[in-house]
């Protein structure tokens, strides 16, 4: 069997599943009026579901699996999901992202479950702005859960921080003072416009390269890329004890260093976050029977995957809103 590399070269360790689509945050970039149910949709995928997926996605390459949603902690059986990725070979690094709202009380459960690389979207330290991102006053507990997880050790944090024009763009200097005795990571997103979003991202889209000159001018240095690391230009400075990552999808050649595929909630294999067309798995999914199929259909689709996004031409294709791709 061959190998998860496509047209341009580029090979694909890394895998996104997504096990929920909804949220319960109402953030203004994403869901602002929270949640809505889709009429008819189908449901998540179950445990033996995730289990032949990954099995399959792992013996043709994968070794990085990302956890997402929705808000993936909205899943009763989560901690089984993580337990099912970390038996199967292979798979090195489990990794999830949520909105730390059940932090406090799940993290140990997670972590004992196999769960290796956490990270939570923090958009802003402050409780007000937070607030109105969110829709949530969750803060102090998150941050609470974080400080728990640093003096347990757990040395594989991030946090994720939608970068917002008039909204967040004031924090740089609050999240520096943060990271100068906290070893772990932030990781600052430019804002994407999705199907639903464009007013509100003509009106907050704050572009990564302001940030990167400030950086810069401070004395952060980039720093090399690793080799399954996602997409962010990680920057260090001797002074602090954490990092921070930009992830600037409207840069040049964002796309050249791709390495990740994903899976909705459904089970449909996207080759990108803003690609037009969705492979339907599922059908694959029922028997250890079909798990050879399965494989060859991963790697025959890596045959269409397109050089890189449209974003700048405002194609923004099948994601409604980032919760419904996980991001």
């Amino acid at each position: 069997m061959g190998s998860l590399i496509d047209g341009f070269g580029r090979r694909f360790p890394y895998l996104r599943l997504s096990v929920i689509e909804a949220c319960n945050f109402r953030c203004s970039y994403c869901l602002p009026n929270g949640y809505q149910t889709v009429p008819d949709a189908k449901m998540p995928l179950q445990i033996d579901e995730i289990s032949r997926l990954l099995r399959a996605f792992a013996a043709v390459g994968m070794s990085k699996v990302r956890i997402t949603g929705g808000e993936p902690t909205l899943r009763k059986d989560l901690p089984d999901i993580i337990a099912a990725a970390a038996a199967v070979p292979g798979i090195g690094k489990i990794a999830m992202t949520s909105n730390g709202c059940v932090l406090k009380r799940q993290s140990r459960i997670w972590r004992d479950a196999g769960l290796t690389h956490l990270n939570l979207s923090v958009d802003t330290l402050d409780a007000a702005a937070f607030h109105t991102i969110t829709g949530h006053d969750r803060l102090s507990d998150i941050l609470e859960g974080i400080e728990s997880l640093l003096d347990d050790g757990f040395d594989t944090l991030k946090i994720n921080a939608v970068m917002l024009r008039g909204l967040n763009d004031d924090q740089l200097p609050a999240w520096l003072e943060y990271l100068r005795t906290r070893p772990l990571g932030i990781r600052f997103i430019e804002l994407m416009q999705t199907g639903t979003n464009r007013a509100y991202f003509e009106r907050h889209h704050y572009r990564a390269e302001a940030l990167e000159q400030q950086l810069l001018a401070s004395a952060w240095q980039l720093q090399p890329s690793v080799a399954d690391a996602g997409p962010a230009r990680v920057y260090r400075h001797p002074d602090y004890k954490g990092s921070i990552g930009v992830i600037a999808p409207y840069s040049k050649d964002f796309c050249a260093g791709c390495n990740r595929l994903r899976v909705t909630a459904a089970g449909d294999l996207r080759l990108c976050l803003f690609g037009n067309t969705g492979i339907p798995l599922r059908h694959y999914l029922g028997s250890d029977a079909d798990n050879g199929a399965l494989q060859s259909a991963l790697i025959s689709q890596l045959g269409l995957k397109a050089i890189g996004h449209r974003l700048h031409e405002g194609e923004t294709g099948l994601v409604p809103h980032l919760a419904s791709i996980g991001g």
